[in-house]
């Protein structure tokens, strides 16, 4: 469907690629808006009942190809779009999670039901580094999943975490060898489609909890993102980023 992003079908799951391994699968608005599309496809169509979501090569997700995001307001607009598709989306998704998981890397997965993830596994949510704040309800979800602490720690500090420790805090639902992650998470997808689907919908709505709380977080993220994209700390953080130096934060006197 895009270039970076490709699509599998296999007995009622629909697997997205992220296929842009030279960039650490980097993210760019054309990305985004391909698996929007197919989380639309998937939503629409009765043969399908599960999602799977992986990266190729040695990494998961590196986040948004900052140059790309930056170029423009389409970048944004499609990244939001997203999470806002998957945030919402009514059918089991899986991932298989391999090297780097940072920022969107990491917060899409907060709406992924099943994750599995390789021992080489990092999540790293480096917003307040950048001089943003975090997206897609991360925000309202990593404390509820992982703890106020745990969470703190990632979103405050940008620390990664591993994948023993994500497994302990709750962010994964296994960890699973390189060599079979895919595989693993492909069995899992599959046995989902296999479930009765009525009482699969209505447990993973339970779950998932009252989304109305949750589209408000991430609308109010929103906000606050694109106002600190805008601020002289997001300016320093980016310029720091592209000329690989340490940025220089000036507090208000």
């Amino acid at each position: 469907m895009s270039e970076g992003i490709n699509l599998a079908e296999s007995e009622g799951v629909i697997e997205i690629h992220i296929d842009r391994p030279d960039k650490k699968n980097a993210l760019t608005a054309a990305m985004y808006h391909a698996m929007t599309a197919a989380l639309a496809d998937a939503s629409r169509r009765s043969d399908v009942g599960a999602v799977l979501i992986a990266g190729k090569g040695s990494d998961f997700c590196a986040g948004n190809d900052l140059k790309d995001f930056l170029a423009g307001p389409q970048g944004g607009e499609a990244a939001f779009a997203f999470i806002r598709a998957i945030a919402v989306f009514d059918k089991p998704v899986v991932a298989a999670v391999q090297g780097l998981a940072v920022g969107v890397g990491t917060t899409m997965l907060f709406h992924c039901d099943l994750i599995y993830a390789a021992p080489d596994a990092r999540f790293i949510m480096p917003f307040v580094n950048l001089g943003i704040v975090p997206e897609a309800g991360s925000s309202l979800l990593a404390p509820a999943i992982m703890g106020h602490a745990k969470a703190a720690a990632m979103l405050l500090l940008g620390e990664p975490m591993d994948a023993e420790a994500a497994d302990r805090a709750g962010l994964v639902s296994a960890v699973v060898p390189n060599d079979v992650l895919l595989d693993h998470a492909r069995k899992k997808a599959a046995a989902l489609t296999s479930k009765p689907p009525q009482a699969l919908a209505a447990t993973r709505r339970l779950l998932k909890g009252d989304l109305d709380g949750l589209r408000a977080r991430i609308d109010e993220e929103g906000r606050l993102f694109m106002e600190a994209m805008q601020s002289a700390e997001a300016q320093e953080a980016f310029t720091a980023f592209f000329e690989k130096r340490a940025p220089v934060f000036r507090r208000p006197s």
